[in-house]
């Protein structure tokens, strides 16, 4: 009896751990984790090609109708921008937010972020390369349809830029008093 006992609690624990690591699909036609790949693998591709010089960030961000764009929230976004960039905050990014604020999918968008500057760490503080805004907001746009964007692509130091940085009260913070 106790032998059999022992068998059968054995085996119960043997099934319970087996399937514990089954992975159960739970259907949500609105999050498609393949698909999301599928397009990431695709705009990596696609965003070789377009990350910019500081250079080329500038005279292509004062291009007529050109759109610099700042993912970060909108409290690091006060606390330090490129001059003239819009605010959409990475979460807000919805297809009913890209409507109103891009509704051009043509439109020549720039992008930058957190791990582009230095030197500045409440305003751009630091992610890991690997979850870089750039990254998730290229792939996030591409997934919409825009097609036409560009990302500042080197790690700028905030007092050597050639970029003019702002705070959201239009206060100009030059290069003298970063």
């Amino acid at each position: 009896m106790k032998r059999n006992f022992a068998a059968i609690l054995v085996l119960v624990s043997a099934s319970i751990a087996i399937n514990a690591q089954k992975t159960t699909e739970i259907p949500n036609p609105a999050i498609d984790m393949k698909g999301y790949l599928r397009v990431a693998e695709e705009a990596a591709e696609h965003r070789e090609k377009r990350r910019l010089t500081e250079e080329d960030f500038i005279k292509m961000s004062k291009q007529n109708g050109v759109i610099v764009l700042d993912a970060r929230s909108s409290e690091k976004y006060d606390e330090l921008h490129i001059k003239g960039a819009v605010n959409l905050s990475f979460p807000d990014i919805t297809i009913d937010s890209l409507a109103k604020m891009l509704p051009d999918k043509n439109a020549t968008i720039l992008i930058y972020c957190n791990n582009n500057f230095v030197n500045a760490q409440d305003a751009f503080p630091a992610k890991m390369a690997a979850a870089s805004l750039n990254i998730s907001t290229y792939i996030s746009l591409y997934t919409y349809g825009y097609r036409n964007v560009y990302e500042l692509g080197p790690l700028l130091d905030v007092k050597a830029t050639k970029l003019e940085l702002v705070k959201s009260k239009a206060e100009s913070v030059s290069a003298t008093n970063r």
